[in-house]
């Protein structure tokens, strides 16, 4: 038998093994910039103010009590408009279950599927917790290539050579963590084609759907005819709030071939008894108030993503591609003489630069010797990590 704390081992975060360190330097006083966790409100970005506004106002009016265990009835429905108005997708309130973030909604998922020897396909490089979660279930996370000289894009082709008896569904996360890149609307039939005529569901990870730069998201819950699709959100990104931790799943699957994960999940949505309530009274003035802000949010992140853009790919040694989403940038160390490998390279910058990224190896196996950036700072604090970072591949690359 498996303990549970054997099963936990399976759960590893690339961030733990780099934020450590940089904490027993910053202990010592030294000045580490931290371009490490992808949250925004460790930056100049805040939920906005109706959002902020609705959550103390449930709070005061009494809001602080158990909720449904599968949502509060009104933020379904508000999901429900949102993701018709953005993806146009035939869906209703009971299609849809409320989480604490995407985190959970993917424990519900994953549990739901998966018997110890079990598969999902998940993109590499991922998501740490799509791995981890996997193996916490006794399942094996079966890593698909994604092209980086095609712009990350996932290889079909792989995803085929993958599939086999034990696979239960294939995971996309769209736009991508780590690598920023957003899936074209073709790759996006290709892998519902695929998912199709293997007989296995979809998991669509959309948490950053509406921050893109010069393309557009596409949703396959928004194409797929027959094939099951289960899309992932929630209020982390677009609507700013991560440590609110609220998020949701809703189910496309106009033939019901689901409804034993259905079930499971809801029994395991029980046992937690809840989302946080007055968040979820937020939600709602969240999913149907002004998204003014995030234009305005957008353009800040572009500039910061063309900046670092920039910085990278002149520098000696190293190569980027463009991200077309999110806020992450997933450049690769071309010179690796110096170096053991990715995780040995970061380490360094740490030490020598004061500078805090993350080993592209902990992200999957494609995430060897790459790292990643996050760009939410202001341009002055990147600006500040990019010289301190430069003349440290100079510094390196001329020894």
């Amino acid at each position: 038998m498996i303990r549970a704390s054997e099963r936990a081992m399976g759960i590893e975060y690339a961030i733990r093994d780099v934020v450590l360190p940089a904490r027993e330097l910053e202990k010592k006083g030294v000045k580490v910039i931290r371009l490490n966790i992808g949250d925004p409100g460790k930056y100049d970005f805040q939920p906005p103010a109706h959002m902020r506004e609705a959550y103390c106002r449930a709070i005061e009016e009494g809001h602080n009590y158990y909720g449904p265990s599968e949502g509060l009835p009104e933020l379904r429905e508000a999901i429900v408009e949102r993701e018709k108005r953005k993806n146009g997708v035939d869906i209703t309130p009971e299609d849809v279950r409320v989480t604490a973030a995407v985190t959970e909604a993917l424990q519900f998922i994953f549990g739901a599927l998966l018997n110890p020897g079990d598969n999902i396909l998940v993109p590499s490089p991922s998501y740490p917790p799509y791995v981890g979660l996997v193996k916490f279930y006794g399942g094996v996370p079966n890593e698909y290539t994604t092209l980086e000289e095609n712009g990350w894009q996932p290889d079909i082709d792989d995803m085929r050579k993958r599939i086999g008896e034990r696979t239960k569904a294939i995971a996309v996360i769209n736009p991508n963590n780590p690598t920023g890149a957003l899936y074209e609307k073709k790759t996006v039939k290709e892998i519902l084609d695929l998912a199709g005529e293997y007989d296995l569901p979809v998991i669509s990870d959309e948490i950053y759907d509406m921050m893109t730069y010069e393309g557009k998201h596409v949703s396959p819950g928004s194409l797929t005819k027959d094939v099951p699709v289960i899309v992932m959100n929630g209020m982390s990104k677009v609507y700013f709030a991560t440590g609110w931790r609220l998020g949701y799943f809703y189910y496309v699957d106009p033939e019901d071939k689901l409804a034993e994960v259905r079930e499971a999940i809801d029994k395991m949505a029980r046992i937690r008894i809840c989302p946080n309530t007055p968040a979820q009274f937020a939600a709602i003035a969240g999913l149907r108030g002004p998204m003014d802000y995030l234009e305005r949010y957008m353009a800040k992140l572009k500039e910061r993503r063309d900046y670092i853009y920039k910085r990278i790919t002149e520098m000696p040694g190293i190569s980027a591609v463009k991200p077309q989403g999110a806020f992450y940038i997933f450049p690769r160390i071309e010179e690796r003489s110096k170096w053991k490998n990715d995780k040995d390279f970061v380490l360094d910058a740490l030490h020598e630069a004061h500078v805090l990224f993350v080993h592209g190896s902990g992200f999957g196996r494609a995430g060897n010797w790459h790292f990643r950036i996050v760009f939410l700072p202001p341009v002055e604090i990147l600006e500040e990590a990019m010289n301190n970072f430069e003349a440290f591949m100079r510094k390196r690359l001329s020894e």
